[in-house]
Parts: C-alpha cells; sequence; structure tokens
C-alpha cells in the first residue's frame, strides 16, 4: 500500500466519502491541479463543465435541495469566485449546505498583489457559515470535510479557497479521514402532554382556524392532511413548501400574499387562528393578522415566536407533533368555515381550469400549463425560475405529493430554473425534468443549454416569453407609475437553442400547443433536451393580493372592471361562501 497520497486525490476522495458523484465548475490557471485530480479521479465524480460559475453554484445548490447530499462547484481565483457569490448568498437565504471551492495563486504568489489575487474569505464570510483558506497540503482533506460538516450542521454555504500549489503535493496516506459515516442530525421528539393539550383548548376555542405549513412539514404530508379533516381546519402552504400536499386535496388553500393563491389571502383575512407549522415566513409581518392566537411548531429555536406574538411554541418534530394532536384531540363537528373554504378552493380551481382551457384571444400562459400538467409524469421534477412563472406555478401546477419543485426561495435569484434542471437530470436521469422560466430570466443563463447538449440531459425548458419583465412591471403599475426600463427586445429563444445543438419549438398560438408539448416529450424520450419557446401576450396574471371581489368593499361598477380584466365572470369571493354556509 502507497505510504502517500496526492492531495488534490485525497480531497476529492473526501467528497466521494459524502456522497458527492458530480462536480460544477470551470477551469482556470489557479485550479489546475485540483482539475487534474478530477481527471484522475473522473470514474468516481463527473466533472460538469458549465458556461458560467453562477450557473454551476446555482446547480450546486439544487442538488443538495433534490438529494440531500452536498452539492459542489468551484471557480478559479478572482472572476470565478466572484461568479460563484451569487449561489452563496443563494443558499444562505434558503438555508441550504453547499459546498463552494475558490482557486487561488500559489502560496509564495499570495499577497503580493499577482493577477487575479484577492483575499477571497472576507468576500465569503457573510453569506458563509464557514470560509477558510487551506495553508497546508496535508490539511486540506481535512478542511473540506469540516466544512461540509458545518453546512450541515448549520444549513448553508461553506467556501473553502485552495492555493493551487497544495491541490497537488503528495501527504501522508493515512493522514487524513473522512467524518461522513458519524455525522448525525439532531432527531426532535413530539411536543409535551401539556404543550399539546394548551394548543388544542385553543383550537377548540377558534372559529376561523388555519392550519399553515411550510417546508419543515416534508414528509408529513399525510398528517397534515389527517389533521384538516378531523379538526375541520383548512390548510395554507408556503410556496416553497407546494410539492408537499397534492394540488387536489380538498381543504388547500395554496400559498399567500403575491407569489400565491386567491383561497388562502382571502381566508387569512378572516382567521382568528393560526397553527404555524415548520415554516419561517417572510411575509408574515404583512399578511399575518396581529390580534389573532398563534401556535407554533418548529424544530429551529431561532425562528420560534419570531413571525408573531406567540400563545404556545412547541420545540419539536412537525410530523411527530401533528401526530400527536391527532391521537389527542377530539374530532371536530363538521364545521361550516371549512366548508366555506372547501367551496372557495372548488371554485378557484374551477376559474383556473377556464383560464386553461380558453381558445379565444391573445395567447396567455394558462394553456402552456395545460399541456405541462398532462404531459408531467408522476414523478416529474420541476425547476421554477423568478419571476411571473414562480407565481404561476404555484397556481397551475397540479403537482401530486410526489413531484419536487424547487426555486430560489428568499433571494430570489433570476436564472435559477436552467441550473435547477441540470442538477435534476444528472441526480434523477431516469425521471422527466421541466425548466420553467421567463424571457427575462432565459436570457441570462441561456449559454448553459449548451451544457444540456453537452452532457446530453434530456430536459424539457419552457420559456414564457412576455418581452417585459412582467413581475416587476406589475408591482409599477401598483405603485401608479408609468412603465420604465421593464421592456425585453424580442429574442427567438428557439433559435438559441437551435444554435446550441437543441431542437427549438416556437409556438404563437393555442392550436399549436399540443403537438410542441408531444414533440418535447418524443424529443426527450430520445435522450435529448429540448426547448418551447411560447410567445405570450403581456396581460398581468390576476392579483391575488389586490382582489377586487367582494360587494362588501367595493361597488358593483368596480368589481366588473376588475372580472373583465382578468376573465374572473365566475370567480367568487370568500364572503359569499361565508354567507351561504352560514358563518359571520
Amino acid at each position: 500500500m502507497a505510504d502517500t497520497i496526492n492531495s488534490g486525490i485525497a480531497a476529492l476522495r473526501t467528497l466521494e466519502s459524502w456522497g458527492v458523484d458530480h462536480i460544477y465548475g470551470i477551469p482556470g490557471g489557479t485550479i489546475n491541479n485540483l482539475m487534474y485530480a478530477l481527471d484522475a479521479e473522473k470514474d468516481k465524480i463527473k466533472y460538469v463543465h458549465v458556461r458560467h460559475e453562477e450557473v454551476g453554484a446555482l446547480a450546486a445548490v439544487a442538488d443538495t435541495k433534490l438529494t440531500g447530499h452536498i452539492g459542489v462547484a468551484f471557480g478559479s481565483a478572482g472572476p470565478g469566485a466572484t461568479h460563484l457569490y451569487q449561489g452563496a448568498y443563494d443558499a444562505m437565504a434558503d438555508k441550504v449546505p453547499v459546498l463552494l471551492i475558490v482557486g487561488q495563486n500559489p502560496q509564495a504568489l499570495m499577497n503580493q498583489d499577482f493577477f487575479q489575487e484577492f483575499d477571497e474569505n472576507p468576500w465569503f464570510k457573510d453569506a458563509g457559515v464557514y470560509a477558510r483558506t487551506v495553508m497546508t497540503a496535508e490539511s486540506l482533506p481535512h478542511i473540506l470535510d469540516e466544512a461540509i460538516r458545518r453546512a450541515f450542521a448549520q444549513h448553508g454555504p461553506a467556501i473553502v479557497t485552495i492555493p493551487n500549489d497544495l491541490a497537488n503535493k503528495e501527504i501522508p496516506a493515512d493522514g487524513y479521514y473522512s467524518s461522513a459515516a458519524n455525522f448525525a442530525k439532531p432527531e426532535l421528539g413530539a411536543g409535551s402532554d401539556e404543550q399539546i393539550n394548551q394548543a388544542l383548548d385553543l383550537i377548540y376555542q377558534a372559529k376561523k382556524p388555519i392550519l399553515y405549513v411550510g417546508q419543515g412539514t416534508y414528509g408529513a404530508a399525510d398528517e397534515v392532511m389527517e389533521f384538516a379533516k378531523k379538526f375541520q381546519i383548512p390548510v395554507i402552504n408556503t410556496a416553497l413548501g407546494k410539492e408537499i400536499i397534492p394540488y387536489d386535496f380538498e381543504s388547500l388553500l395554496g400559498s399567500a400574499a403575491r407569489v400565491a393563491s386567491k383561497p388562502a389571502n382571502e381566508a387569512l383575512q378572516q382567521t382568528d387562528l393560526m397553527l404555524f407549522v415548520g415554516s419561517n415566513y417572510p411575509f408574515a409581518e404583512a399578511m399575518f393578522k396581529p390580534g389573532i392566537k398563534f401556535i407554533q411548531v418548529d424544530n429551529n429555536p431561532q425562528v420560534l415566536g419570531k413571525r408573531h406574538k406567540t400563545d404556545v411554541a412547541i420545540l419539536a418534530d412537525a410530523k411527530k407533533t401533528l401526530q400527536k394532536f391527532i391521537d389527542m384531540g377530539k374530532t371536530a363537528e363538521p364545521s361550516d368555515w371549512y366548508a366555506a373554504n372547501v367551496d372557495n378552493v372548488t371554485n378557484w380551481h374551477a376559474y383556473n381550469d377556464h383560464m386553461m382551457n380558453r381558445t379565444e384571444g391573445k395567447l396567455r400562459f394558462e394553456p402552456a400549463f395545460k399541456e405541462i400538467n398532462r404531459i408531467a409524469e408522476k414523478d416529474a421534477i420541476f425547476s421554477i425560475d423568478v419571476g411571473d412563472v414562480t407565481q404561476n406555478a404555484v397556481r397551475l401546477l397540479k403537482t401530486n405529493g410526489h413531484q419536487p419543485w424547487i426555486t430560489s426561495g428568499l433571494f430570489a435569484t433570476m436564472g435559477v430554473g436552467l441550473p435547477g434542471s441540470i442538477a435534476a437530470k444528472l441526480s434523477y436521469p431516469d425521471r422527466q425534468v421541466f425548466n420553467l422560466t421567463g424571457d427575462g430570466a432565459a436570457a441570462m443563463v441561456m449559454q448553459d443549454l449548451s451544457t444540456q447538449v453537452g452532457y446530453k440531459l434530456p430536459i424539457i425548458n419552457v420559456v414564457f416569453s412576455n418581452e417585459a419583465l412582467g413581475f416587476i412591471e406589475d408591482e409599477q403599475e401598483d405603485d401608479s407609475h408609468e412603465w420604465f426600463g421593464i421592456s425585453l427586445p424580442q429574442t427567438d429563444f428557439a433559435k438559441v437553442a437551435e444554435a446550441q445543438g437543441m431542437l427549438g419549438i416556437t409556438v404563437t398560438s393555442v392550436d399549436q400547443m399540443k403537438s410542441a408539448f408531444d414533440k418535447a416529450v418524443e424529443e426527450t424520450k430520445a435522450g435529448k433536451p429540448v426547448l418551447i419557446d411560447v410567445k405570450i401576450t403581456n396581460e398581468r396574471p390576476i392579483p391575488v393580493e389586490k382582489l377586487t371581489l367582494d360587494p362588501d368593499k367595493f361597488d358593483q361598477k368596480t368589481i366588473d372592471d376588475f372580472k373583465k380584466r382578468y376573465y374572473a365572470e365566475d370567480l367568487v369571493p370568500l364572503s359569499e361562501f361565508l354567507k351561504k354556509h352560514g358563518v359571520k
């Protein structure tokens, strides 16, 4: 057995021990020795040559979200490092473990203002839970091991800077080890009997309770739905938790605020109690009524009581605690409040189905979502970009509880859809993958369509082209400001795709839609990526955060104008369903 091992190879074997099987990056002079190690280890770790380091970093973040294994990307010193920066902040905001490796000049040339040199650690310390520069070749594997462990333990990005010479030295073969097999996450139990009984007393007294669930309820969909039915409490989910509860669950109101659904926003205005489970909802201060009773269940003590004055705070596992509520609680009598919200969901779904089935007028985005729902396989993965496409996907994708749905949450990074789709297809080659994006976001990362082509990743890319930054355009309208700085030049994304070796399809009318998506399925089943450029009108999606439907609040002309603009003639406010069921 060899007494020594190349330090770069030892570093990669440390990554392998943590389940890393691919790594994104772009080579450069300050990281070449790690590249040579990747060449030596190419049978175990696949190097994915992206066209921009930001794409690599965002793909690495998506890897962790989708698989639970650490995602890894690298860049060389200087611009390669700064291009990784967006991914670091994206991971920080969504509290996602990720490892970013940064090249650096050889030690003998550091601190001399050499070409592309700058002090990288201070840059990354704000975003990173761990940011270190390796000082010896012998410590390189250990620092990477430490970085990954810290990333998982502290839920954020870890950044390791490696001087190039330290990745190509002989070090003792028995001088390093990995802690991957020893890593464990703390497991909490359910809330105490006393806490559950305190919360149940509040639930029994409430007239209009809401169950608000976030990503902390992953794996607890059955408990959420059983709880909702047993206690007759409708459910709001965060946008990032869309995939957890099936779209067709009777009392799923959707998400709240702007990237949201009508039933959720309306119920929030009425509720007198909220059971807030597994969420750190960033719009709570703007959306939650201050005077309601509030019960919170979370496994992170940092967020208990953070978003609202809390009556009962339970530091516990969401799944176990919901089950304990079910076991200890009394089954509620049929609730008029619950029934009114179920009717409201049914009416909202009918409106969305109507919009997806419309054939008259200018082409809108909804018919494309009808086709996406039609062709989506039961375990399809959706990588959603940021903008109008986010709120449209939240409302219109009929996810079934087994279809992962990822985007950039709190940081809202435009251009995240394509990197996420690359990550999804690399990790799950046998599953159908969608990249859904607007033309603004697509233009930021379209060079990496060639990464899909180069690595033969059969992904369905859908670009919604309306020649505007629609999400910001709507904000300017709400601010009563004439549109400024939001227009986009007409771009033929089908030709962009074809120029990179991918089939591009342009859709300009509803009657072209079905054949386009059928062709996309055909292409991907043949192992090829495809892009559909859907040329849509720039009509605004219905603003559920500014509903103008309730006759108790608006005059008839105002309501009629709103309904006409948003094709909402059959859309009914929650207030009407409350009256129907006798809820005051």
